[in-house]
């Protein structure tokens, strides 16, 4: 069995296109994914599928819960060993002792020409960011909410991207960890 973390992009922000948690993880169980587990209402989950074809699933996954519940909501899976890999690569090690500070965007592909000229222009003077291969890591000490340059990422780098902080990527990984053991 592999396992996945599957980030739900867009799902229960801000009132909008609202999917309880416990429905998504009924529909994900109807398509025969083992180990369910759900990390908070902004749409993550843990799974294990016998398929190691994370493309293939993600459009399975959008379809299925488009059927059961009127959402196609975006699906990026990740392996264990990408979300793994994304932690240990964090280059901010400082943003670790305040989790809400530090966001890892997750993009669906590598970016082919980032406008990172953009980004540098308008961040603050204490936001730090820097893109390694398919992640965009940005510590913001004063906040995502007030940043400009969170705002204007996926813009910037011309790809589908989804954010977590730093809190919820740990402990996701924690869970996937706990399930790639069974």
């Amino acid at each position: 069995m592999q396992t996945f973390i599957a980030l739900f992009r867009g799902i229960n922000v801000g009132g909008n296109t609202i999917l309880p948690m416990r429905d998504l993880a009924k529909v994900l169980e109807g398509l025969g994914l083992k180990n369910v587990k759900t990390y908070i209402q902004s749409g993550n989950a843990v799974l294990q599928s016998p398929s190691a074809n994370a493309a293939e699933l993600a459009r399975k996954i959008t379809t299925a819960i488009e059927k059961e519940c009127g959402i196609a909501p975006q699906v990026l899976l990740l392996g264990f060993k990408e979300l793994h890999a994304a932690i240990t690569a964090n280059p901010f090690p400082q943003g670790e002792r305040d989790p809400k500070s530090l966001h890892l965007f997750f993009l669906d592909s590598i970016p082919r020409k980032p406008d990172l000229a953009t980004l540098e222009s308008i961040q603050t003077e204490r936001e730090q960011f820097k893109l390694i291969k398919q992640v965009f890591y940005l510590h913001a000490p004063d906040g995502i909410g007030r940043s400009k340059l969170a705002a204007k990422v996926e813009k910037a780098l011309g790809v589908t991207v989804t954010a977590r902080n730093w809190r919820t990527v740990n402990a996701l990984a924690s869970i996937a960890a706990a399930a790639a053991e069974k």
